[in-house]
């Protein structure tokens, strides 16, 4: 499969500690990945690396992000203000973080499009009245005026998704797209991402730590544990067969349709940025532990069977 972006062996540091470790990543035009894991291992790092929005306080050491084959962590940063909105569009765990609270959703849904392409004002709303209406906005030309807190939840994350469209966005990145939306919103929102990436082959990198969720939407899964990607494979083999223990665990953890079956936990937590732990960072929480071997060199991502791919020495 072509890729529309890679991240090759990227290594990011705050101060002395290292938060991500030779991350490789893939994303195949026209279809939904996933990246998994719990908070604080490093997914939304890895996506504020592919936006160049890092904090100041960390530092990209070493690696590439290549966007149709050009290594973005080269770019300038006007380089990088054409491609953010216009090519890879980002949607924030916080819609309100994206919106203007001064200004309308009208007005803001203009600015993009102007921003982004060399029409006229009239086109421009024209544009975004067409955006409102694939993202299911009622009584557009009325909610053109409204500003951001009139909206609900999951109306200002459409408004988001809207933005993404209005510019032609060749890759969506969705940062936990419906964190603090309750079930039904949620559906409505993946639903309507699963319909943009059929209709228009846009790429998605959903971010995100609910693994029901990923099963029902996501075309290939991979799998995160404190700055190193552990798992690697597409979806329906993925929920089927995982490799990693963590893959394991994570899926072991998951609530049952059989209510005999007792939810399983996983031992300890997650070592924390600070934690110099040597070997596979997994080792103290993992049950298939050798010891002299999982804690005496970190293992890398071997292909097990065609496209699935793991870091592990004992499974």
């Amino acid at each position: 499969m072509e890729n529309i972006l890679e991240i090759r062996d990227l290594n990011l540091y705050f101060d002395n500690n290292q938060a991500l470790y030779n991350v490789n990543l893939s994303l195949p035009y026209g279809i939904m990945s996933a990246l998994v894991g719990e908070s604080g291992c490093g997914k939304t790092m890895t996506a504020m690396s592919i936006m160049r929005l890092v904090p100041k306080s960390a530092i990209i050491k070493s690696g590439e992000i290549l966007f149709k084959g050009q290594n973005l962590l080269e770019y300038k940063e006007a380089q990088m203000r054409d491609i953010r909105g216009n090519k890879i569009a980002l949607i924030p765990q916080d819609p309100m973080t994206s919106l203007n609270p001064l200004y309308t959703v009208g007005n803001q849904l203009v600015e993009s499009i102007r921003a982004h392409s060399k029409v006229s004002e009239r086109q421009a709303l024209r544009k975004a009245r067409e955006v409102l209406d694939l993202v299911s906005i009622p009584d557009i030309n009325n909610k053109l005026n409204f500003y951001p807190h009139e909206f609900s939840g999951g109306m200002k994350q459409r408004i988001i998704i809207a933005m993404a469209l209005a510019c032609n966005a060749e890759l969506i990145i969705a940062d936990e797209p419906t964190t603090a939306l309750d079930v039904t919103i949620q559906k409505q929102i993946m639903d309507l991402l699963d319909e943009i990436k059929r209709e228009f082959k846009t790429t998605i990198l959903l971010i995100s730590h609910d693994l029901a969720l990923v099963s029902n939407y996501a075309d290939y899964v991979s799998v995160m544990y404190s700055g190193h990607i552990v798992e690697k494979a597409p979806a329906d083999v993925f929920f089927k067969k995982p490799i990693h223990p963590y893959s394991i665990a994570l899926l072991n953890s998951l609530p049952s349709r059989t209510p005999a079956l007792k939810l399983k936990t996983i031992e300890g937590a997650p070592p924390t940025i600070q934690e110099k732990i040597p070997g596979c960072k997994f080792y103290p929480r993992c049950e298939f532990f050798k010891p002299g071997v999982c804690d005496a060199k970190v293992p890398t991502l071997v292909e097990k069977s065609i496209y699935h791919f793991s870091a592990c020495f004992i499974k």
